[in-house]
């Protein structure tokens, strides 16, 4: 928090084509976070967007992402948060969205996810819709689909939606979790973009694969959906490209 909305240096990522920051919060942010995790569980691997990974063979590996949106952080806006997963036998098994600013917290056990918020906690449901053209489409923007194939596979299930809206990052998929939107289609994601994510929906009812119905775990292009019948709308949407 000291950072947010502060004086704080952005610097653009090695060797990657497009702008990419990364700034001292995040840089400060996974080194707690790690420091903490090695403390209490020594034995567990350890994956982070800005120091790599350590024993990720482990049967429990953490997925850190200490800053998740860090275009709206430099921006201001307070649409980021502090992404924790926990993998089990290389399947995402808990996780959690923590935003300090707003103070909220999406998390799940690996049976519900939950919602906190000035000291009320409550379980967190994604919403049953029947028809894509009735749903609200969120994604962080187009901008981010790396192949201008994937751009127009997204624009096409963008003209089939009611409703679409951009530059999200982890809160769009804590807003389906809550049943608030009901569909999310993105690309270029990295593991730790999504890995705290995945429980988060699924447990709370909704569903999270790849562009082709398949595991979503290690990123890459990542539908989310509400219920089955927009999944399986979208998708097939989403193979006429």
């Amino acid at each position: 928090m000291p950072f947010f909305r502060s004086a704080n240096e952005v610097e653009h990522k090695a060797g990657v084509h497009e702008f990419d920051p990364v700034t001292q919060a995040d840089r400060a942010g996974e080194e707690v976070i790690r420091k903490a995790l090695k403390a209490t569980y020594p034995g567990h691997g350890i994956i982070g967007e800005e120091f790599g990974s350590e024993n990720e063979a482990a049967e429990f590996v953490w997925v850190i992402d200490p800053i998740d949106g860090t275009r709206s952080f430099i921006s201001g806006v307070p649409v980021w948060g502090t992404l924790i997963g926990l993998y089990r036998d290389s399947k995402p098994f808990m996780g959690m969205m923590n935003q300090p600013f707003t103070q909220e917290r999406y998390w799940s056990d690996g049976a519900k996810s939950f919602y906190s918020w000035q000291g009320s906690e409550q379980v967190i449901k994604a919403r049953a819709a029947t028809s894509l053209d009735q749903a609200i489409l969120l994604s962080t923007g187009v901008d981010f689909f790396p192949q201008d194939s994937e751009r127009a596979a997204f624009e096409k299930v963008q003209s089939s939606v009611r409703l679409t809206r951009f530059s999200y990052d982890c809160y769009a998929y804590c807003m389906l979790a809550s049943g608030h939107v009901d569909l999310i289609v993105e690309a270029g994601l990295n593991i730790y973009d999504i890995a705290a994510l995945i429980p988060v929906v699924e447990n709370a009812g909704g569903i999270v694969t790849d562009w082709n119905g398949g595991d979503p775990s290690q990123g890459g292009q990542i539908i989310a959906s509400g219920c089955k019948a927009i999944h399986e709308q979208a998708l097939a949407v989403l193979a006429q490209t």
